[in-house]
């Protein structure tokens, strides 16, 4: 029923941006502008509804939306502003909002733009809400250009310093070391250098008091929670601590246009890094360049089990499959047995093997044997002649680098040409749906598959300049390998640490002998700095050539015959497959009250049973 005793709303708003135009916009001026309206013109009830420091773009104003409230509820006959983009300066939502009104029976008064729809529609309406909307837009553009020349000059645009850093007493845009916060920084990444996960990181931290970030910060006048409520001060969160390992700013470095903001919503978007503006050495740093990068490192593709399996391995994330290229993750059971072993993740996706032709399993412990042999040996050599050492590792790195860069480069001529091909093919299907030559459907199709191609295209293009940019920043230097094998003198224990120092990544091949545990398996093993380096095998004598032949064909013989009697088993379970569900039929026929489910349904759910009936039947003679 309708509300005849309809009162009258008078709505005031003023953002930050209007403050700028002086006190004609306040809203202590709003009131009295509009309550001298209402009581001139005898509307009834006039009652105030105002949002201070609120910009117009937004549409979840609290009294804005109490007014909606009562609109919808039949409590509001009238509405009065001062003018259309109090009401906002998005003109979808405010044409959206004015119709509502008319669907309402709300009589809307602008003041100062003269509308008031008792009288009819306005037909300028529509227009002035699209000038309020580009006004925005235009305010947003210029306070955009202005972040932007102080970013591009090198200054911070954050309005907070992050978590470690505070800002300079005597200078607000420089950025000084909070050491009771930074040392947290360290210990955060220290512990993710010995294999621990944000998770585990996180129960480290609250189980020892550690405030976090948002707490400290308020508690130092910083941030955006200074006048909100913290209930549990050491509840650390795994993606706070995420967020921090990522930080560049940790490097000394400020980081500027990390996120954009569209005028209309007013909230941050992260932007591809490409897009970042980087200027380096702008603050004392907290951690160095090698510790930050070791812990990307480490972070890359890893899967923990934080419970239940144990510690992560130490050759998390550094394992992959040399055919497909994908991650080797560590399973831990093998018959039984808690047996560390690597197997390609790619090779169980369903259905299996269809991205990879095997699992490449291999033993963890094998690896992390060879891994050690071959550090005790670089480590003599290095000790021996460091000079020569350096000298060779150079040229075979630079041999490998350049082989690596034309591969890439030629990969990336043959996308571009494809792409190329792909914008003629696009432009040739167009222009034929246009004429009439192509049906519409056809068109669709064609156009859908070459638009999606072309996008996976320009995508690989990209990663493919990021890798040859990184190849040639990043020029392995066997000096930095030296200095970092100086800094150990054994390799007894391989812990997580020392393998994201000296690992880059370790490739899989798969077994010379597929599907044998009596065979050899090739490992490629990429160190930082020198990149892949294998042991040199020892010279054998004409005779133990001779017995390691005649070791490899017996092992190749008896092979052989265990694939044989596996092909057998196979074909006496097919060719016994009919006799043994004939079998079973006739137990169903005997006893349906044991058998009274079907047959493919039982022998999937009730096998134990089906052994037990079998072994105490007549028939039960196999």
């Amino acid at each position: 029923m309708k509300n005849i005793h309809r009162y009258t709303a008078l709505y005031e708003r003023l953002s930050h941006d209007d403050e700028l135009q002086g006190e004609s916009n306040s809203i202590s001026n709003q009131k009295q502008l509009l309550m001298e309206y209402a009581v001139s013109h005898q509307l009834p009830e006039p009652r105030h509804f105002y949002d201070d420091g609120i910009s117009g773009t937004r549409f979840d104003r609290p009294a804005f939306l109490e007014m909606i409230k009562e609109i919808e509820e039949g409590n509001i006959g009238t509405v009065l502003v001062k003018d259309m983009s109090r009401l906002g300066r998005d003109y979808l939502k405010v044409g959206q909002i004015v119709e509502m009104f008319r669907q309402k029976d709300v009589r809307l008064i602008a003041v100062n733009d003269g509308t008031d729809t008792l009288y009819g529609d306005d037909d300028f309406l529509p227009f002035r809400n699209i000038m309020n909307e580009w006004y925005a837009k235009d305010t947003s553009k210029k306070i955009r250009s202005t972040f932007k020349a102080k970013g591009d000059s090198g200054k911070h645009v954050a309005s907070a310093p992050p978590y470690g850093y505070t800002k300079d007493p005597e200078d607000n845009n420089l950025w000084i070391v909070d050491e009771e916060a930074a040392e947290v920084v360290r210990r955060i990444f220290k512990l993710t250098l010995e294999g621990k996960g944000p998770y585990q990181i996180c129960k480290i931290l609250e189980a020892d008091k550690i405030e976090i970030p948002a707490y400290h910060q308020a508690k130092i006048g910083m941030g955006l929670w200074q006048s909100r409520e913290i209930l549990y001060p050491y509840r650390w969160n795994s993606s706070t601590v995420a967020s921090i390992l990522t930080k560049k700013e940790y490097l000394g470095h400020t980081v500027n246009f990390k996120t954009r903001k569209h005028f209309k919503d007013k909230k941050s978007h992260y932007v591809p890094q490409k897009y970042w503006q980087i200027f380096e050495n702008t603050q004392e740093p907290i951690v160095d360049e090698e510790t930050f990068n070791n812990a990307q490192k480490c972070r890359k593709g890893i899967k923990r089990y934080p419970n239940g399996w144990g510690e992560a391995h130490p050759l998390d994330g550094k394992m992959r499959c040399f055919d497909c290229g994908g991650l080797m993750y560590c399973h831990r059971t093998s018959n039984g047995k808690r047996i560390a072993n690597f197997v390609c993740a790619n090779y169980g996706k369903v259905p299996v093997g269809s991205k990879c032709s095997s699992g490449h399993r291999i033993n963890a412990d094998a690896v992390i044997d060879i891994l050690r042999d071959t550090l005790r040996y670089l480590k003599s050599m290095i000790e021996d002649d460091p000079e020569f050492f350096v000298e060779q590792i150079t040229q075979v790195e630079s041999d490998n680098r350049d082989a690596e860069i034309k591969k890439k480069q030629d990969r990336l001529k043959v996308c571009k040409k494809r792409i190329d091909d792909l914008e003629k093919l696009i432009c040739k299907i167009y222009e034929d749906n246009a004429l009439g030559k192509m049906p519409e459907s056809r068109y669709d199709t064609l156009i859908s598959k070459y638009s999606k191609e072309q996008s996976s295209l320009k995508a690989e293009c990209e990663v493919i300049e990021e890798d040859l940019a990184e190849i040639e920043a990043n020029r392995h230097n066997g000096k930095n390998f030296v200095n970092l094998m100086a800094r150990y003198n054994n390799f007894d224990e391989i812990t997580p640490f020392m393998v994201s120092e000296f690992i880059d990544r370790i490739e899989v091949h798969e077994r010379d002998r597929k599907g044998s545990q009596q065979t050899t398996q090739k490992i490629d093993i990429y160190f930082n700095f020198i990149g892949n380096y294998c042991m040199p095998t020892p010279e054998l004598t004409p005779e133990e050539i001779e017995e390691r032949n005649r070791i490899e064909a017996i092992k190749d013989k008896r092979h052989k015959q265990y694939l044989d009697r596996k092909e057998k088993q196979k074909a006496y379970e097919r060719a016994y497959e009919p006799k043994r569900k004939a079998r079973m039929k006739a137990l169903k026929e005997q006893n349906p009250d044991t058998f009274g489910i079907p047959a493919e349904q039982y022998d999937k759910e009730h096998y134990s049973r089906d052994s037990v009936v079998l072994a105490n039947s007549e028939e039960a003679d196999f």
